[in-house]
């Protein structure tokens, strides 16, 4: 007789008590609050550097040794979150991208920003690609692809929002401080969002 047929993981909705559409929701408020943030040095980091006296040429190579952080920190993420799920990576480099925007507003030396350039691109390399890796974990499989692009749709908008708005707000108060601790609120919004998920569903769903 033919095998019995494997049993299916069970859908998104039973994980969390959410429906898809707000769990979807949630998870693009995250984004945006995430990407907010992931904006401000990525964007502004040479600008920066010139405010402190040390000249674009020395922004582009804090910009390049932030980015080259960033593709280690994919790579790196990529295990992590096989390891330990979506939510968690994305939570865990939200904090590494709240650090490193709390370290930016006392320090101004050009090695410590340098650090925490590295820093920064570490945490934030491995943010987006992980918000995929929730959608397939807390979602109906047949949904997935659609719900994937609103979610990185909603990440997108948030990095066009956060270069934006820290140059307006570079412009309204004459210097940076106000930006950076705009992106930790935001990103402390995407945490707080993360972690009610988390709440709702401590276990980690294995996909079909």
């Amino acid at each position: 007789p033919p095998a019995p047929a494997a049993p299916k993981a069970q859908a998104g909705p039973q994980a969390t008590g959410w429906s898809p559409g707000l769990l979807t929701a949630a998870l693009c408020l995250a984004g945006v609050g995430c990407c907010v943030a992931m904006s401000m040095p990525q964007v502004h980091i040479v600008a920066f550097c010139i405010d402190l006296g040390y000249g674009p040429a020395v922004g582009g190579q804090m910009l390049s040794a932030m980015l080259m952080a960033g593709v280690l920190g994919r790579l790196l993420f990529g295990l992590i979150g096989d390891a330990i799920g979506g939510v968690r990576t994305v939570l865990l480099g939200a904090c590494l991208q709240t650090l490193a925007l709390l370290l930016y507003l006392p320090w101004d030396g050009l090695a410590p920003l340098f650090l925490v350039s590295v820093i920064f691109g570490l945490g934030q390399g491995g943010i987006v690609p992980s918000y995929a890796l929730i959608v397939r974990e807390y979602l109906p499989p047949a949904q997935a692809g659609a719900r994937v692009g609103v979610v990185m749709m909603a990440t997108i908008l948030g990095m066009a929002l956060g270069g934006w708005l820290s140059g307006a707000i570079h412009d309204w108060t004459g210097g940076y401080q106000w930006a950076f601790l705009n992106g930790i609120a935001w990103n402390l919004l995407c945490v707080s969002v993360l972690v009610l998920v988390l709440l709702r569903a401590p276990g980690r769903p294995v996909p079909a």
